[in-house]
């Protein structure tokens, strides 16, 4: 009786919208005022000194294992829980707080390969044909994903201001669609650097089949291990995985790979406020040793790295939409993922990518765009954005 008395307290204060829950004994009560957006269904008498002590984890683990069941949309919880303060599973100092992870070269090559070299047969289920696993840019509303990721790295390449035959170097370059663009439509000469098997043999296929032979490279190698210069340098989701301690030694590096009147653009996940951090069921299952910095400290460390910030965009509500069509795309195939992975797995990716829709929505997280050069602020660039967007605004006049 006293653990179903607390999670009473806990659960009619974890939502901001009206749910129903069914607990273990069969017993349903409603929490919030109207009709119930979500149904959530407790199967097991999961020992509450658990859940407040890592609920976010425990909770996904037995949403995994079926001891919880959910009628409705997790992303919808998601958002209610990251929009109402008073929530036990938001308000929690074990989502600021988590266990030292090493990020040595061999365990930074072992968490890459963990999450990306599950095999490229999983994300083809789900991805769209450029094998783009990053949050794409819907320049109109309809835009489909293909069209939407083939927006997102023009726009990270316009942004630069390129000029043909120089070099650009991409540090985590995972499947190669920015790679292969950089140097098929705008003349570059590029170099992509990563810590998978499964995305290096694909991007070498691919250069092959695209005889991009002498015009595009891909180095399975640690960013810290990188010694050349280059003129643009782009990154794009990849601080997320560098680790706390190694943010200064990252940015550092992309000073340190550029001319001196060179570009970088740098993309990522980023909190704006409290979201910094790493939540603990992302960190064990998902992307282990990962962490999200806050803005502030991106930027103390780009000021330590002496670059300059030319341009800074927020992207959250693109990576929302990104992520609820992933998860669409994921449904639809879902039978099959249990097929070749079991149902736990499958269950976990679903949750995985309705919940960072979610965090997305509510503004926990965000993404950002870093544009960055080594001499004051915009040298060489023109004087407005309007250079990043011509494209865009001649195909809309046409």
């Amino acid at each position: 009786m006293l653990e179903k008395t607390v999670y009473r307290q806990l659960l009619s204060r974890a939502f901001n919208i009206p749910v129903a829950v069914t607990y273990w004994d069969g017993k349903t009560e409603n929490y919030g005022e109207g009709d119930p957006v979500v149904k959530i269904k407790i199967n097991r008498d999961i020992p509450i000194k658990e859940v407040t002590a890592s609920p976010t984890s425990v909770l996904a683990e037995a949403y995994m294992k079926k001891d919880i069941e959910i009628d409705g949309s997790i992303q919808a919880l998601v958002t209610a829980a990251f929009s109402n303060t008073g929530s036990f599973l938001t308000n929690n100092p074990f989502l600021k707080h988590l266990p030292k992870t090493s990020h040595s070269e061999k365990a930074s090559e072992k968490d890459i390969q963990s999450h990306y070299d599950i095999g490229n047969d999983f994300y083809e289920l789900w991805l769209d044909d450029t094998m783009t696993y990053s949050c794409a840019y819907f320049e109109h509303e309809d835009d489909m994903l293909e069209q939407a990721q083939m927006n997102k790295v023009h726009h990270i390449i316009k942004k630069l201001q390129p000029e043909p035959g120089k070099r650009l170097l991409d540090i985590g370059s995972g499947w190669g669609t920015l790679l292969f663009t950089a140097a098929e439509e705008y003349g570059l000469n590029a170099t992509g650097i990563t810590l998978s098997q499964e995305q290096y043999d694909y991007t070498k296929q691919q250069i092959k089949e695209r005889h991009l032979e002498g015009k595009v490279d891909v180095i399975m190698e640690d960013y810290r291990e990188m010694n050349d210069k280059f003129d643009y340098v782009t990154s794009v989701g990849m601080f997320e995985h560098v680790g706390k301690e190694n943010l200064g030694t990252y940015f550092q590096k992309v000073s340190d790979l550029m001319e001196d009147d060179g570009r970088a653009l740098i993309h990522g996940i980023t909190g704006q406020h409290e979201g910094a951090g790493m939540d603990p069921f992302i960190s064990k299952y998902i992307f282990p040793g990962g962490y999200i910095p806050n803005m502030a400290e991106n930027l103390t460390h780009v000021m330590d790295a002496k670059l300059q910030l030319a341009d800074l965009e927020p992207l959250r509500r693109h990576y929302q939409k990104t992520l609820e069509i992933w998860d669409a795309n994921y449904l639809k195939v879902f039978d099959k993922a249990v097929d070749k992975y079991g149902e736990e797995f499958a269950r976990m990716w679903d949750m995985y990518l309705q919940a960072c829709a979610g965090s997305f929505e509510a503004g926990n997280i965000d993404v950002m765009q870093y544009l960055l050069t080594k001499q004051p602020s915009g040298t060489g660039l023109p004087m407005t954005r309007d250079y990043m967007y011509e494209d865009s605004k001649a195909k809309q006049t046409n």
